[in-house]
């Protein structure tokens, strides 16, 4: 692990440490979201409301460039009509704050510490701060969200695709490693623009997350003819960054939904990719912690009873839908010119894969036969990834 991914485990593990473990659990979230406060087209309390509704643990509203902080009043516009009903009819009088300004009446929004402190309940909901910190090289798109962020951070720029986004990733490690609190940046999107090669990350360091499912419909997962999917992204960098003595790259699956009110292929909705981490407390440093470790593992519709790795064997637990039939695929390299071979496929229930020690990582894709509810593109099916582990 690099130096300040140590520091912020180091600080992560005197904020947790208690004289008797406590109890994993596995806690579901999703670290990007965007509300009013940016892009999107709602309320931070009514999107807050509904992953709380959805059996969500907790949630990161990850508006860009921007925190929701300070006093800030929206116009009360037609295209806002949906919003403000939801709004009205989910939050009382007394929470909801209009004025008139120049003839037009407007709303103010709610900051996260106000938002924050409706919805957090200790064991049971959390909301995290967060930010997507929106830059760009040369007509490219790059996104880095931070979750955690204690501060705004502006977009550094940069000379090259991987340097933006190494400046802003020492821009969000500096400020962890300042306030003494875990703040997790990840690289969004790489697909997103056609803005981030596979290269242009694997030299990134301090960085052990990207976006390997991204909910939205315009970020290409799959890729294309001539350009790599992510899953695919994911096994060269990996397989490049060990050959170099790197650290791995973990893969985060996120809605970055945008559109609340309608629920339709071409629309950047909510619930459809998810993160379930393995913590002891429903807090940000132990969910932080076990992110860094890469005690979770990511979904957009097939949930696991059980991952574990015993420094030999790899092994998934599925829990499972009546009517559906899963497939897993344990992937790694052996051989550095053909990054992310399938090494074995199984199909059922349990599945488990040895390693030998040939491999430079092994990780699993777990395919299902449920077509997704209101999926980002037509005919997806539910799916999960387990992280990449290292032969011991």
């Amino acid at each position: 692990m690099s130096r300040t991914g140590s520091v912020l485990l180091l600080l992560i593990l005197a904020a947790c440490s208690t004289p008797e473990p406590e109890p994993l659990h596995w806690f579901k979230g999703n670290l990007h979201t965007h509300s009013l406060w940016s892009d999107g087209d709602d309320f931070p309390e009514s999107i807050i409301a509904w992953y709380r509704e959805a059996g969500y643990d907790f949630v990161a509203l990850s508006d860009h460039n921007t925190l929701a902080e300070g006093e800030r009043w929206l116009p009360v516009l037609p295209d806002r009509e949906a919003a403000m009903q939801k709004y009205d009819a989910a939050f009382p009088d007394s929470w909801i704050e209009y004025r008139v300004e120049n003839d037009t009446l407007q709303v103010r929004l709610k900051t996260f510490a106000e938002y924050s402190g409706l919805f957090n309940v200790a064991d049971s909901f959390l909301v995290v701060q967060a930010e997507e910190i929106t830059d760009g090289f040369e007509g490219k798109p790059l996104h880095l969200n931070a979750t955690n962020i204690q501060a705004r951070i502006g977009p550094r720029g940069g000379s090259s695709v991987t340097d933006v986004l190494q400046r802003n990733i020492d821009a969000v490690l500096a400020q962890a490693e300042s306030l003494r609190v875990p703040i997790l940046p990840h690289v969004n999107h790489p697909n997103f623009g056609w803005a981030v090669t596979p290269d242009d990350l694997v030299p990134l360091t301090g960085e052990h997350f990207f976006e390997v499912y991204n909910g939205h419909p315009a970020v290409h997962n799959e890729g294309d003819s001539e350009r790599p999917g992510t899953e695919a992204m994911w096994d060269y960098v990996n397989t490049q960054r060990l050959l170099n003595g790197g650290e791995l790259l973990y893969g985060l699956a996120v809605d970055d939904a945008h559109s609340y009110h309608e629920q339709r292929v071409g629309l950047a909705n909510t619930g459809r990719g998810w993160v379930m981490v393995r913590a002891r407390r429903l807090e940000s440093g132990p969910l932080i912690g076990s992110l860094l470790i890469g005690d979770f593992y990511s979904s957009s519709g097939v949930t696991l009873r059980e991952v574990g790795f015993d420094g030999r064997t790899l092994s998934v637990h599925i829990e499972p839908e009546e009517g559906v039939s899963y497939t897993t695929h344990f992937i790694g390299t052996r051989d550095p010119a053909q990054p992310g071979e399938v090494l074995a496929t199984v199909s059922g229930l349990e599945a488990s894969y040895t390693l030998d020690g040939s491999e430079l990582f092994v990780r699993a894709t777990v395919v299902s036969t449920a077509v997704k509810d209101n999926p980002y593109r037509e005919g997806e099916t539910e799916m999960a990834w387990v992280q990449p582990v290292l032969p011991r």
